[in-house]
């Protein structure tokens, strides 16, 4: 009797989950997809279909294009940038102190530094960006450019010049993404038993062998996730943009990227059909890179 209601009892439990998942999750995702094939302008009841006229438009689109030449640089430089420096943060605050007491331990003062680190975590991203609003500016009111000018240089615009705004935008998005990764990481270290370190440093491994030959093969499963987490936000950088870059995008479209255009499409020209067609668009790319970062960095897993 209680294996014929055991179904019936894991059935009672999934009812709610799901279906607050189809209705708020699934659901969206088909009506943009119905909308992209249509031009409603946000007002008519009865949209026109018009097939895949605005999937056709999107090839055209020169501001499409930038945008999503500039996820494709995020693509390469965010995860690259974030997890190289979070690792060798990680690695210092959990191993870099060497053997201590018969135990590997991090560097003087890793405790305070992992409260640092984390630090913009715990802030909302346009409190981040209002922040370096103020580092950014381009007067002697700018914490960077304030401190180049008393050094007798020119003050440099971090944010009007279009062949700086994009890379200081992604500092920023590097500086606000570390910290959690080095958490991440550090926890992944930490699941690592101390002998496997200990017996590599008594083999005469040094911090430089022991962080390539022993620890990343240890951390790859890790890597893979912060990997495809990193991915995934390099196609997005919405916030961000908005709140630093110059006329939301600029100067000339130097910044902007597909979740800013299909905002601006949507609620600035009106034209919600179009916009759907951006967002299905970045849907299928976004999925793409997670399946192929799956795929293709997929290994044995090493057991300890």
């Amino acid at each position: 009797m209680g294996r014929h209601r055991r179904p019936l009892f894991i059935v009672g439990f999934l009812i709610a989950p799901v279906t607050l998942y189809v209705v708020f999750v699934i659901s969206p995702y088909l009506q943009a997809f119905q909308i992209a094939l249509t031009n409603w302008r946000g007002i008519s009841a009865n949209p026109e279909y018009i097939g895949f006229e605005n999937f056709a438009r999107l090839v055209d689109d020169e501001v499409f294009w930038e945008a999503v030449r500039h996820h494709g640089v995020l693509l390469l430089a965010l995860p690259l940038l974030t997890i190289s420096i979070a690792l060798v943060f990680a690695f210092l605050l959990n191993l870099g102190g060497g053997v201590r007491g018969g135990v590997m331990s991090g560097i003087w003062g890793s405790k305070f530094y992992r409260v640092v680190f984390f630090f913009p975590q715990v802030l909302a991203v346009a409190v981040v960006g209002v922040l370096f609003q103020a580092i950014y500016r381009p007067d002697d009111s700018g914490v960077l450019n304030g401190a180049l000018i008393r050094l007798g240089l020119e003050p440099v615009g971090w944010l009007t010049e279009p062949s700086l705004a994009f890379w200081s935008i992604l500092a920023v998005m590097v500086w606000q993404a570390v910290g959690f990764y080095v958490v991440l990481f550090s926890a992944g270290m930490a699941a690592i038993p101390g002998d496997v370190f200990e017996a590599a440093a008594l083999d005469g491994a040094g911090r430089f062998r022991l962080f390539f030959s022993v620890t990343l093969p240890l951390l790859w499963d890790t890597l893979q996730v912060g990997w495809v987490y990193l991915g995934i936000a390099a196609f997005d950088g919405f916030a961000l943009v908005q709140v630093l870059s110059v006329d939301r995008g600029g100067p000339e479209n130097a910044t902007t990227v597909l979740p800013l255009e299909i905002w601006k499409t949507a609620f600035s020209y009106t034209k919600f059909g179009y916009a759907s067609a951006m967002g299905v668009a970045l849907f299928f790319m976004t999925i793409t890179f997670a399946a192929l970062t799956l795929r293709v960095s997929r290994r044995e897993r090493i057991e300890y």
